[in-house]
């Protein structure tokens, strides 16, 4: 794939080069910047100016599901596959979203959560449940609840619970924090379970730093959880492991998590894991998985040919939720 640069473009960054955590690509001479990519990859980038500042490619109007930053800009190489459940029509049969708003105790501010029902759900039959890290981003850009719906319509999947939970500061609660488990089991348990669900099972889901604290609690709780999915989980993590200034380590910290289950495996856990192939998260989420199958774990790993991004786990979602509830 050929990048040409616009005028005042001085170097190339995306997710080859994990954004900001690698060197940018020099542009030398205003020539043309040719990589080499997946088949099928979807491709993010953006130009930085002479002073080091990013911004959009004017001959490129191709936007992606990028919530932090104004200027990514998408490339395909051929065609980024869809899955067939995005293809189908909407489902006419839908579930019920129910907002709940509360003051917070474990962790200051308004927390809020969106409880999504399935079509006809019971709240008196045991029904799986699913605690959804991030979760209006969950809800509203990755749409899981759509993807239930869908599936459930097409006899795919049975329904379950979604509750989607919005963090505060998502890098404390979500780093190895134990306080978060107090957080859910305090203040989102009580208002949800008996009053939208009798719970069959309890399952964790997240990406990223979501990602990450949900295999934390997932494999170190059995007698609350039994399911896990993570999306590009943040692998890369030890506890304690911040800079001066409190900024979280997600580059150098380690992979503590996976050695801490390869001495205390979580056979209690059904798990999905998948990650994108174009993000410095590829390699720890693979050897995740690598350690998952080595030990015989119940689980599923996929990858697929985008970036650290939501095309990569919007993409993901539905075989997350079909290996969870298809039947």
């Amino acid at each position: 794939m050929t990048f040409t640069p616009p005028a005042g473009a001085a170097a190339l960054v995306g997710d080859f080069t994990d954004w900001h955590k690698k060197p940018a690509l020099p542009v030398e001479g205003g020539h043309p910047v040719t990589l080499t990519l997946p088949r099928g990859a979807w491709v993010e980038y953006a130009w930085l100016d002479a002073k080091g500042k990013a911004f959009a490619d004017p001959d490129n109007p191709q936007r992606s599901l990028n919530p932090w930053w104004p200027y990514p800009r998408a490339a395909v190489v051929g065609e980024y596959a869809r899955h067939p459940l995005w293809l189908r029509p909407d489902a006419a049969r839908r579930g019920t979203a129910h907002r709940l708003t509360w003051a917070g105790t474990v962790f200051s501010g308004t927390r809020r959560a969106i409880v999504y029902t399935p079509h006809g759900h019971d709240p008196a039959h045991p029904t799986p449940v699913y605690y959804i890290q991030d979760g209006v981003a969950f809800y509203r850009t990755g749409k899981l609840g759509e993807v239930m719906d869908r599936a459930v319509e097409a006899g795919l999947a049975q329904g379950a619970v979604l509750v989607f939970v919005e963090p505060g500061d998502r890098s404390a609660e979500y780093y190895l924090n134990d306080r978060y488990l107090d957080f859910l089991r305090e203040e989102v348990f009580p208002r949800v379970e008996g009053e939208f669900v009798t719970v069959s099972e309890r399952g964790l889901w997240g990406a990223s730093l979501g990602g990450l604290i949900s295999l934390y609690l997932g494999s170190g709780h059995p007698e609350l959880f039994s399911r896990v999915v993570s999306h590009s989980g943040a692998f890369i993590a030890r506890p304690g492991a911040a800079d001066a200034q409190g900024v979280i380590d997600t580059t150098t910290a380690g992979e503590w998590l996976r050695e801490r289950l390869e001495q205390t495996p979580p056979r209690h856990l059904k798990t999905s894991l998948d990650t994108g192939t174009l993000e410095w998260l590829t390699g720890p989420n693979r050897r995740m998985a690598g350690m998952f199958a080595d030990l015989g774990l119940q689980h599923q790993y996929r990858e697929y040919p985008s970036g650290h991004n939501w095309v990569t786990w919007r993409e993901a979602l539905p075989e997350a939720f079909l290996y969870m509830q298809g039947g």
